[in-house]
């Protein structure tokens, strides 16, 4: 949200409303610890240490504390104090979180914000005081661990929202009711997609068979986009030799997102938490010409890698995933066109799925950490400068994003929109002068030289994973005719009509339309809206007069009753469908 004329920044009024949520938390429960309270993307969060456990009918009474703060229009002071006293003053108060902070400050003054009797160590800056805050809402209660370890103590996390204005708020909540409805994991379960299963193990997915026959059909658009596009399709293990992962500079700077290895015949193996060290492998197992180059390798390579039990979130934060992964191997000179190529790909590749454009940010290293990086100084500026000239080539507008590279070198990111306007990470690109260096790799110039290849890391859908969450989330489970798992349901009214539905059914699917037949002797009624809840795009009812004429009584999602139609031009018209939206 843009800053509002007159109006504070965003990120600081709502920060300045978790203040007040702490106040308000504070008043009505003496005996409260306090956390932090930063703001992030869409509202913000303050974290408690309480021996009462907040239920949401609490939140009501935080709320309308909040409102009578706000009324009383405190200014927020700040006040600077040696770091020495802040400890005494909140040791004194029992808030040993805030001690713990101050402790590991490196500054002799640090800074307080005082409202009213609330005063909490912060950085600020803050509204000019509590009466400036016009829209608010508490959203949620969850569990967060102090400062993100599970080592450390459980709090109680608070979520809420603020805006400038009610009219916004509403907006906002809207738009979050609309979410919850579209949530992949509630849809997941009702369209019987996926599951996960403590037994299986947190963060490790179960596709079901209607969610695996949308993601053959994704894999399978994705093969011949790519065999179109000189790519060539290579598989690889799920394990790998220790050495590999230290060769590839993983071991060093990965290790958080990896596995503990496992020993096979008195030899450590590591579960890959990537693809690429592999296809160096297969790169490296010939020698290659420059007539080959640029040499494109892809494979939907399933990788593992840990994630923080908190933060697991359905398909989009999983702890087992397939990458859609290519590396590309080419020569200096191609560096640009390849990169430029490639994002070409990517944009032509997505627009099948009906997302609005995406944004682009370009992912650079942290300069003043250069040491957390592979690869030198001269490396990480060609690099940068051929993804910027790619972009530009294309009349791409990016974010600038310092510090958020891989170690490997940097890379583009695209966020891709649902259809309530919401970001989820789309496809990479990503530069690596790294690993042809540290595995040595080589391809024979046109005079005879040995020379080193550059390589770009490229994923189109991230991985399938998250990328089925967003197409669940966007389309509101309602996918389109090419990708619903079944296209048609075919309701007979009686048992009569049993034989001519059969009959449908065997054309449907010798046509190679995705259809199910509801032989179950229920109501008409009944079948149709449980074929609605399935989000079918096509209904065909048959009855007796559907019978004696040989047509089709058709409905349409969302269109309702589409009249009667022959069973020939129904094929037809499903099959242009189907063509004209891919």
């Amino acid at each position: 949200m843009k800053q509002k004329s007159g109006n504070a920044p965003i990120e600081v009024y709502r920060h300045s409303v978790s203040h007040i949520l702490a106040s308000a938390v504070k008043e009505l429960y003496p005996d409260v610890k306090l956390g932090i309270g930063p703001s992030i993307e869409d509202g913000f969060y303050y974290d408690f240490d309480l021996s009462h456990r907040f239920v949401p009918e609490d939140l009501e009474k935080i709320e309308k504390k909040m409102q009578e703060i706000v009324k009383k229009d405190y200014p927020f002071v700040k006040k600077e104090i040696s770091k020495e006293e802040a400890i005494k003053t909140f040791k004194k108060q029992g808030e040993k979180y805030k001690v713990e902070l101050l402790q590991e400050i490196k500054d002799e003054k640090v800074s307080l914000y005082e409202s009213g009797n609330f005063t909490d160590l912060c950085r600020g800056p803050h509204v000019e005081s509590t009466g400036k805050i016009k829209a608010f809402k508490l959203l949620r209660i969850s569990g967060a661990y102090w400062r993100g370890s599970e080592k450390n103590p459980m709090l109680q996390r608070i979520y809420g929202t603020a805006f400038y204005s009610d009219k916004e708020l509403k907006e906002y909540l809207k738009n979050l009711e609309e979410a919850e409805k579209r949530d992949h994991r509630k849809l997941g379960k009702e369209l019987d997609l996926f599951s996960t299963n403590n037994q299986v193990g947190t963060g490790l997915i179960l596709w079901h068979p209607k969610g695996a026959l949308i993601r053959s059909i994704l894999e399978d658009y994705w093969r011949q986009s790519h065999r179109q596009s000189g790519y060539q399709f290579v598989f690889t293990p799920h394990i790998g030799n220790a050495s590999l992962w230290q060769k590839s500079g993983h071991s060093q700077w990965y290790q958080d997102s990896m596995y503990s290895p496992i020993e096979i015949d008195e030899v450590k193996y590591y579960i890959k938490p990537m693809n690429c060290p592999f296809h160096m492998m297969i790169y490296k197992n010939d020698v290659r010409s420059y007539r080959e180059l640029p040499m494109r390798f892809a494979e939907l390579g399933t990788v593992y890698r840990y994630e923080r039990t908190g933060v697991l979130h359905g398909l989009s934060r999983v702890r087992g995933f397939t990458q859609d992964d290519a590396h590309i191997f080419c020569a200096p000179e191609q560096i640009v066109e390849e990169i430029t190529r490639t994002l070409k790909f990517c944009l032509s590749f997505m627009k099948v799925f009906n997302l609005p454009a995406p944004s682009l940010e370009l992912s650079v290293r942290d300069s003043a950490n250069s040491d957390k990086y592979a690869g030198s100084d001269e490396n990480w500026k060609k690099a940068e400068e051929a993804l910027v000239n790619a972009m530009k080539s294309q009349g791409l507008s990016y974010k600038r994003m310092e510090g958020e590279a891989v170690f490997y070198g940097p890379k583009i990111d695209m966020k891709y929109y649902d259809a309530l306007g919401r970001a989820w990470q789309g496809s990479t690109i990503q530069f690596d002068f790294n690993m042809p260096e540290r595995f040595d790799l080589s391809y024979v110039t046109k005079d005879g030289r040995q020379e080193r290849p550059y390589m770009i890391h490229r994923a189109l859908y991230g991985s399938l994973e998250r990328f089925f969450a967003l197409l669940i989330e966007h389309y509101g489970g309602a996918f389109p005719v090419w990708l619903s798992p079944v296209q048609v349901k075919i309701l007979p009214i009686s048992e009569d009509n049993l034989p001519y539905a059969e009959t449908i059914y065997a054309k449907l699917k010798d046509a190679e339309i995705r259809v199910e037949l509801n032989s179950k002797n229920d109501t008409l009624g009944y079948k149709i809206r449980e074929a609605e809840k399935e989000k079918v795009p096509y209904i065909i009812v048959l009855g007796k007069n559907e019978e004696k004429d040989k047509v089709l009584s058709v409905r349409k999602r969302k269109e309702g009753d589409q009249g009667k139609i022959g069973i020939e031009e129904f094929i037809e018209k499903i099959k242009k469908e189907i063509e004209n939206y891919r």
